[in-house]
């Protein structure tokens, strides 16, 4: 296939034959659609505008009247929660002259004030001051309601520690995106996990490589020395249901190494059973990673920043029983970051390296690994059904397919 390919062959579906195919015979996605500027703008258009996308934690707009500004589909957002606590967005766009409302983060007692004519808004979006603007002082022939002048609403959602907005009034809600991973992790007390560590990383890929390195392990014995004791490749299970997210799960883990690894801490409460012998690591499409043990849960949320470029911010949640539970839970929340760090480094550096390779006309792309690529094969058709224009929630594993490396799930 030709490079770089012409923006309209994005939208054609013979363009992606080659990965739609079972993944046995699959060749990778076009690496135009890591490096092409052309390919960027239509996904923010065709993908981001058009599904959930995670933004942030609860955590960090926790109380009333906390807000935070983030960015989707290069539009800007508010995120915040209304003087009952409950969550709402808006685009972030005064409804007089287009300003920009908000920058970063914060709190208000009440409204959110535009800074060039001071137009003010309550936290559900409503518009309680237009200053020297109201309807006895205009022309008698003009009419004004501020009713009418509201913010422009965004869809809002959370699930666990996720928050979630969606620009598309017509797409389905969280509860299809998300599908049976709720269910999955129902034997883990996601609600009551905290925020107790975060890093922030700027990565010079393209966001669809640090999602398909994330549900991939076939780069574990050459890239994570010190995450293959713990998380053996042959432990490695897929394990996905349906839903649009790929997963895999890791089982039993391993004991910690002087490496590093992730048993410092006591378990959360009511982890029990195979739960509590396991990692499970889910890619919630398009931008967030989650990693839930039974002691911690190691989050990655992915900001698309240019075609080649990403940036990342991680997190680590702990429960406070699990911390009250530990001698010293300070220094084994520093041992998790500190793995986590590492880790993620790794990851960086080969994604960053393949962003590199992917620029070189001689690549047109690459078979897929049935055994430990399927995940990423099933990222890269979300992808591809958005481009298209297809609405479609991905079904699950079977009991075949689930178990291609190893003995089956669950087996002794």
């Amino acid at each position: 296939m030709q490079r770089p390919l012409p923006r309209e062959a994005f939208l054609q579906a013979d363009t992606y034959a080659a990965t739609r195919l079972p993944v046995d015979h699959a060749t990778s996605l076009i690496p135009d659609a890591y490096t092409s500027p052309d390919f960027h703008a239509l996904e923010q258009e065709r993908l981001f505008a058009r599904t959930w996308v995670p933004v942030c934690l609860g955590s960090d707009i926790a109380g009333p009247g906390d807000y935070t500004v983030v960015e989707v589909a290069g539009r800007s957002i508010i995120v915040c929660r209304n003087g009952s606590g409950e969550l709402r967005a808006h685009h972030n766009v005064c409804r007089h002259r287009g300003a920009r409302l908000c920058d970063g983060a914060g709190k208000t007692d009440r409204l959110l004030h535009c800074p060039y004519h001071g137009w003010a808004y309550d936290l559900d979006g409503n518009c309680r001051a237009t200053p020297h603007f109201v309807p006895g002082m205009v022309a008698s022939d003009a009419r004004f309601d501020r009713s009418e002048m509201s913010l422009h609403a965004v869809r809002v959602a959370q699930w666990a520690f996720l928050v979630f907005v969606c620009l598309d009034p017509s797409a389905p809600g969280l509860e299809e995106a998300l599908g049976d991973l709720p269910a999955r992790l129902s034997g883990y007390p996601l609600e009551q996990f905290r925020v107790t560590r975060r890093r922030e990383y700027t990565i010079a890929a393209n966001w669809k490589l640090v999602a398909e390195n994330f549900v991939e392990y076939y780069h574990l014995p050459l890239i994570h020395p010190a995450l293959l004791p713990v998380s053996p490749v042959e432990a490695h299970y897929r394990w996905q249901g349906r839903g649009k997210y790929s997963g895999l799960c890791t089982w039993p883990v391993g004991s910690d190494t002087a490496d590093g690894g992730w048993k410092g801490l006591p378990p959360a409460p009511g982890v029990q059973g195979r739960d509590a012998e396991s990692a499970r690591f889910a890619w919630i499409f398009p931008t967030a990673g989650i990693s839930v043990t039974a002691n911690h849960v190691f989050v990655l949320i992915a900001r698309p920043e240019g075609p080649e470029r990403t940036s990342e911010s991680a997190f680590i949640l702990t429960h406070p029983d699990s911390e009250a539970a530990s001698p010293d839970a300070e220094a084994d929340i520093d041992t998790l970051i500190g793995f986590w760090d590492t880790i993620n480094r790794e990851d960086i550096a080969i994604v960053e390296r393949t962003q590199c390779g992917l620029r070189n006309p001689a690549y047109t792309g690459g078979r897929m690994c049935h055994r430990f690529e399927e995940p990423c094969h099933r990222l890269q058709n979300m992808v591809i059904d958005a481009m298209l224009g297809i609405e479609r929630t991905p079904a699950g594993d079977d009991a075949e397919t689930a178990r291609r490396l190893g003995p089956p799930y669950g087996a002794t």
